[in-house]
């Protein structure tokens, strides 16, 4: 008897060391088990739950956040944005100086960097990304490259780049540009292994290979992508984390109750209405995003009837926006009028909103030749997004509204990354969309959000005006910041008179976290790095 005790005893003490084992797994969702030799119930991964999830993952060819935040941690810029800011500071260049006219930039490289394949980070790897999205097309889907440099080729702000030694780049341009330094430290200019990318674009988006703190180790799709920690990162003593895993909830009630049960520790699509109880709960702390994104209606004004701008602007009074403020955003965020919010340098507030106003909105659209209104479709998203909390009942808010001044309105749903791709191409005659700033200047707005330079790719509403055109490719090359900043305020006047949107909310994002997470900074940008984060 005593020794069949004895031997189950021993069974039970060697299952639970497999078990042990197991639960250390790269794929896995523990949190806790450092490998520094260190306290072993340290809590080492950071889980983000988010509502979607990346499209591809390379940052090139992507316009979404849920992508871009997953290749912040494994691919670095040039230059990068201090925590919390737009401010510059240096990335993967150590210093930069401005030559002829803002004409000549050149760059000094950080020495000794290794990307995670082993393979030297060094100047002529900066040429060969930027060679590769100067020299690209529309069908490589390279999705900033155009609406932040103006375009391919010959059609390029930048001229040309060059590597002057192994650790020098020299930019030239063909003219000044303003914004270049804010473009250069935005996420999808993360420099990437050249050798890397010579094994396809399908293979590299699924299987990114930068110089950041994280490595990329599995993603297992529409469920969770699982970052490793670069144990040869060149900034000593980061990461501090072992694992950053982020992971799909798609719903937001969900999403919270999985942040307290400490199945994840920090996440995003915070239901303004939950931003209270959350503060109220000594485990939990709210994390508010610096205020620099838009929610918007978007009119793409190449289908009929969205092709008459006077029915775009009667459907501007058909939104009541303090209405789906204090329904959907628990009253948190100032009613729009412009495509792009007033922290930014250049807004145009003596622009006059369009009021909710039913009356008015049938008036304008009978003399349209619309007395009995029409049927139309709305696109949204299936799941929430910083700028949009709940985009279905948005939607039928909106659908509400318009019916009362005779627009019958059929709601089209589809998941995120079929959505996103969709409505890039032109399928939607309406759909509801939102913008969080890159970099914080008036250009990452306007010229990216509503040029013609950005048909195909950020431009949804595919809103074409020479006139708007031609003031924001100035602004982009005025050397006078007062100047260009009343280029944008001419160019903002022409696009409400046009009305391609229905401007809707600026907001301010709250995300919510474990008490215990610190030297969290949510930058405004909406996506930042996880190299200082760690657990009390």
């Amino acid at each position: 008897m005593k020794k069949t005790l004895v031997f189950m005893f021993t069974l039970i003490a060697m299952v639970s060391l497999v078990l042990v084992g197991c639960s250390s797994d790269a794929g896995g969702d523990d949190k806790s088990g450092g490998t520094d030799g260190g306290d072993s119930d340290a809590q080492d991964t950071l889980i983000y739950g988010r509502g979607a999830d990346a499209t591809r993952l390379d940052p090139a060819t992507v316009t979404d956040g849920e992508s871009l935040k997953v290749t912040q941690q494994v691919m670095e810029t040039l230059i990068k944005f201090k925590p919390g800011t737009t401010e510059l500071e240096p990335g993967l260049a150590t210093d930069w100086e401005q030559k002829d006219d803002g004409k000549t930039y050149v760059f000094e490289l950080r020495e000794g960097v290794k990307f995670h394949d082993g393979t030297d980070f060094n100047a002529d790897a900066v040429v060969y990304n930027f060679e590769r999205w100067q020299n690209g097309s529309d069908e490589d889907n390279f999705a900033y490259y155009p609406s932040m440099f103006g375009g391919f080729g010959d059609e390029s702000v930048i001229e040309s780049v060059e590597a002057v030694d192994e650790y020098t780049v020299e930019f030239h341009l063909r003219d000044s540009f303003a914004p270049f330094l804010k473009n250069l430290a935005m996420t999808p200019f993360a420099i990437a292994s050249p050798e890397a990318l010579e094994e396809g674009a399908d293979e590299f988006e699924k299987h990114p290979v930068g110089t950041g703190p994280f490595e990329f180790a599995e993603w297992d799709k529409d469920n969770k992508i699982v970052l490793t920690k670069n144990e040869d990162y060149w900034d000593e003593g980061k990461p501090k984390l072992e694992r950053v895993i982020f992971r799909v909830i798609d719903d937001n009630s969900a999403r919270l109750n999985a942040l307290k049960s400490g199945e994840i520790d920090l996440m995003d699509g915070t239901n303004p209405s939950d931003v209270e109880s959350i503060e109220e709960d000594d485990d939990l702390e709210i994390y508010n995003r610096p205020p620099l994104s838009m929610a918007y209606f978007g009119f793409n004004v190449e289908e009929e009837p969205f092709d008459n701008k006077d029915v775009r602007v009667a459907l501007n009074h058909a939104v009541d926006k303090e209405s789906l403020i204090n329904a959907f955003y628990a009253g948190q965020g100032e009613p729009a009028k412009n495509p792009m919010p007033p922290t930014v340098d250049g807004y145009n507030d003596e622009i006059e909103a369009y009021e909710y106003d039913p009356e008015k909105a049938k008036e304008l659209l009978a003399d349209a030749g619309y007395p009995d209104g029409f049927e139309m479709d709305l696109w949204t998203m299936s799941n929430p997004r910083p700028y949009l909390p709940e985009p279905g009942k948005i939607a039928e808010n909106i659908q509400s509204t318009f019916g009362e001044v005779g627009v019958d309105v059929n709601i089209q749903t589809y998941e995120w990354s079929t959505y996103i791709e969709k409505v890039t191409d032109g399928e939607a005659p309406a759909f509801l969309m939102g913008w969080t700033g890159d970099n914080g200047d008036a250009d990452n707005f306007i010229y990216t959000l509503l040029d013609e330079d950005a048909i195909g790719s950020n431009n949804m509403s595919r809103y074409a005006n020479p006139d708007v055109h031609e003031l924001l490719k100035d602004a982009q090359t005025e050397p006078d910041d007062e100047v260009r900043m009343e280029l944008y305020k001419k160019a903002q006047e022409i696009i409400h008179e046009e009305a391609p949107w229905i401007p809707i909310i600026y907001s301010e994002e709250p995300l919510a976290g474990t008490a215990n997470l610190q030297d969290y900074v949510p930058n405004p940008t909406g996506s930042e790095p996880f190299d200082e984060v760690s657990f009390k």
